[in-house]
């Protein structure tokens, strides 16, 4: 693939008919051959950049993480379930690549405290019975009465049920238990996309304390 392609990737990338068909059997053979779906959407993609120490550092677009791998900048660690066609060939897409040389983060960002991330954090989870849904609230581990703030490591998601039988109480006055101690998300994800809401299986090795 030459430089040239990855301006135009696309998954249509000819204009006649008969070339678009001819484009979409040579799709589905390799998909046959590889057991691969073709990516019906590059836009909606995203890949995980890690640093050479394998570090999550960045989430990009399947374009630049091709750009990466082509000028040498990264390299595969995993690729994704999916084909993407150029003009002139077929590549695999890319989930997960490491930089080739470590970049130093200037610092740590924090991921923004509030009740959309929140929910995402705790997989829209009622933190004390398990019951998921969007019929959710906010509830203070140590109650806002008590001196509780209403951060991180303070506040989980929690259904009304939960919520109205803990009352003011902390968990273990209520008999409750949290199925795990909150905290805040060590992993920040580009502001560009905000966090994301479904993380790739593929990620999730180099992510250990992701939202």
């Amino acid at each position: 693939m030459v430089a040239a392609d990855v301006a135009s990737v696309q998954v249509e990338s000819f204009d006649s008919a008969e070339n678009q068909e001819d484009g979409r059997a040579q799709d589905a053979y390799l998909a046959h051959l590889l057991g691969l779906e073709p990516l019906g959407d590059p836009g909606s993609a995203r890949v995980l950049i890690l640093n050479a120490s394998f570090e999550p550092l960045h989430v990009c677009s399947v374009k630049r993480a091709i750009q990466l791998l082509m000028t040498e900048v990264a390299s595969r660690v995993e690729d994704a379930n999916a084909v993407l066609r150029t003009p002139s060939s077929v590549v695999p897409v890319p989930s997960v690549v490491r930089l080739n040389r470590y970049v130093r983060r200037p610092f740590r960002q924090r991921v923004s405290f509030n009740r959309k991330n929140l929910f995402r954090r705790d997989d829209h989870t009622c933190q004390y019975c398990g019951e998921r849904g969007s019929e959710l609230t906010l509830d203070h581990v140590l109650p806002r009465s008590r001196g509780g703030k209403t951060t991180w490591e303070n506040v989980v998601a929690s259904c009304r049920r939960c919520n109205s039988r803990k009352r003011d109480r902390t968990p273990e006055e209520a008999n409750m238990r949290l199925d795990k101690p909150p905290k805040a998300p060590r992993f920040v994800f580009t502001s560009a996309y905000g966090l994301i809401k479904d993380v790739d299986p593929a990620w999730r090795n180099y992510l250990p304390d992701a939202v």
